[in-house]
């Protein structure tokens, strides 16, 4: 009885972790898509990459999360999704600590909006630990990406 309640409790954890990195990567493709220029503009405000190459990341980023998400919350792919997922997290992650450390007063854009904004408005220390708690789903699944209520699991057993 303890080893399947360990299972049925790990399956319940990832199909959590499967949902929450999913609706998030969903929400905020979704309120980036219909803006790309404000998404282009969120990512040069980072100030990390070329002024185009940031440009174009920004048109491309929401679409990628539109996908990603998707693929998550249907459990199709899961372990790749997640890969990319979590990739994205440390991105993100890295660029909200760069600014910090910088001292550049930005929003990160994450859901729509970006650029720059006053000092007392930034919330980097909520953005990491969200980010974090992200990227803590994405290991879950590329560790253990088998689940049940996913395509994979109903495509390839």
């Amino acid at each position: 009885m303890g080893l399947r309640y360990g299972w049925r409790r790990a399956d319940l954890i990832g199909v959590l972790a499967r949902l929450i990195l999913g609706v998030v990567l969903i929400v905020a493709g979704a309120l980036k898509v219909t803006s790309p220029a404000a998404s282009a503009l969120a990512v040069r405000a980072f100030q990390i990459l070329p002024y185009e190459f940031a440009g174009y990341l920004g048109y491309a980023l929401p679409v990628v999360e539109l996908l990603v998400g998707l693929l998550l919350v249907t459990g199709l792919f899961t372990r790749a999704s997640a890969v990319v997922g979590g990739l994205l997290m440390l991105a993100f992650l890295a660029g909200i600590i760069s600014a910090w450390a910088r001292g550049l007063s930005i929003d990160c854009g994450c859901f729509g909006g970006g650029g720059t904004i006053a000092a007392a408005e930034t919330q980097y220390g909520t953005e990491i630990l969200r980010d974090s708690g992200l990227a803590a789903c994405a290991a879950w699944l590329v560790v253990r990406p088998r689940t049940t209520y996913s395509l994979d699991h109903r495509l390839f057993g």
